[in-house]
């Protein structure tokens, strides 16, 4: 049993998610576990460059979390042929460019999503990875949550029956960014700059639905700009040109019908900030981002409609919440434990770029749908 290195460079990790989930709960994790074990028992041991474009910002996490290489240039970075792996966690309307650029470089790719602003641009990185030869992959990350893998359980265990409806409600209130900091950054309110909800979330919504509910086949959306001003990062108004709310409903394979909700203007009145429930003929369950609560037809009340009396009765009391008898990892490290594990010696691996034009895809005839003010078929994508 040996160690093995793996030259890996991180670009976009002075971002939230770059920062937080891919490099310090994933990469920062896996180094402080011994690196990621393969079957034969050899480990390996991701030595990460980052790359910035603020030398001081990219110096500083490098000393803070002992990684000896940093730099902000990009083209010197996949020069090294020691370096073998390229992250991304930029800005979205860079990515199809920075992926192309790697690719070409002969560097197996791996990065967050959507992987590019319109379906056109994200098949043609796609082909281009396949016709390389190069490991590729895109995070699929609430696929991991603690609450749907619950939903996962159920499913395969047969609790739901025939699986009815999914209905999801996603968002939180975002501040302007005048009298209260936005917890968001500027560009995700500009059309111009590769924001709006739709892009962002429904390329979530295509793999959680594909992967635990049914492919999805058509989709109906309206979207929103509810807040048509806010403030900037240096404090300058701003005209908000993406939607910031939204409303879709999704038909999927084997008759499934999904309604999701998503809003960045919305304040909260649930147990979490995404919320899935799902319908079947013998159970329904409510999951969150961690928790999941359940109830059985044998467990099911009998409600009756009456709105002249005050409803007494404690509908919430008849939920069961499913027991914590699995302990779960941080899902962007475990995503990133099998993409390497994909690299370093070809393990099965079915979250690749393909999966993430697919999120792409359905954005993209969400916001048609919107513009045309009707039903848009998804069609199968060709590579």
């Amino acid at each position: 049993m040996t160690t093995k290195r793996l030259g890996l460079i991180m670009n976009g990790v002075t971002g939230r998610m770059g920062l937080n989930q891919h490099l310090i709960r994933s990469i920062v994790a896996i180094r402080e576990q011994g690196g990621v074990q393969l079957s034969n028992g050899d480990r390996i041991m991701p030595d990460p460059i980052l790359v910035g474009r603020d030398a001081e910002k990219v110096g500083a996490l490098a000393k803070r979390y002992n990684i000896e290489r940093h730099t902000t240039d990009l083209d010197r970075a996949l020069a090294d042929e020691g370096d073998t792996v390229f992250f991304d966690a930029a800005t979205t309307q860079a990515r199809p460019s920075l992926l192309t650029k790697a690719i070409n470089a002969g560097k197996h790719v791996y990065c967050e999503k959507p992987i590019a602003t319109n379906l056109e641009e994200a098949v043609a990185v796609v082909k281009l990875a396949n016709a390389k030869g190069l490991k590729h992959g895109t995070v699929q990350d609430k696929l991991f949550l603690p609450g749907l893998k619950k939903l996962a359980f159920l499913r395969d265990s047969g609790f739901f029956g025939r699986m009815l409806s999914v209905r999801g409600e996603f968002g939180y209130w975002v501040f302007e960014g005048g009298w209260q900091e936005a917890q968001r950054p500027s560009w995700n309110y500009r059309a111009e700059d590769g924001g709006g909800i739709i892009l962002d979330m429904v390329c979530h919504w295509r793999y959680v639905l594909d992967n635990l509910f049914g492919e999805v086949e058509s989709v109906v959306c309206i979207g929103t700009t509810d807040i048509p001003e806010r403030y900037d990062e240096k404090g300058k108004k701003y005209q908000a040109t993406a939607d910031d709310s939204a409303y879709a409903t999704f038909r999927l394979k084997g008759g499934v019908i999904a309604h999701i909700n998503m809003s960045w203007v919305t304040r909260v009145y649930r147990d979490d900030l995404v919320t899935f429930q799902v319908d079947g003929t013998h159970g329904s369950a409510v999951a969150g981002l961690t928790d999941c609560v359940i109830q059985a037809r044998q467990a099911t009340p009998r409600p009756v409609w009456n709105p002249d009396e005050k409803r007494m009765h404690d509908f919430y009391a008849d939920w069961q919440k499913l027991p914590e008898n699995v302990v779960y990892d941080n899902g962007f490290k475990e995503q990133w434990e099998m993409f390497i594990r994909h690299v370093c010696e070809d393990a099965p691996y079915k979250y690749t770029l393909l999966e993430g034009a697919k999120g792409v895809q359905l954005a993209e005839c969400a916001l048609k749908s919107w513009k045309e003010r009707r039903w848009i078929d998804v069609a199968p994508i060709v590579v």
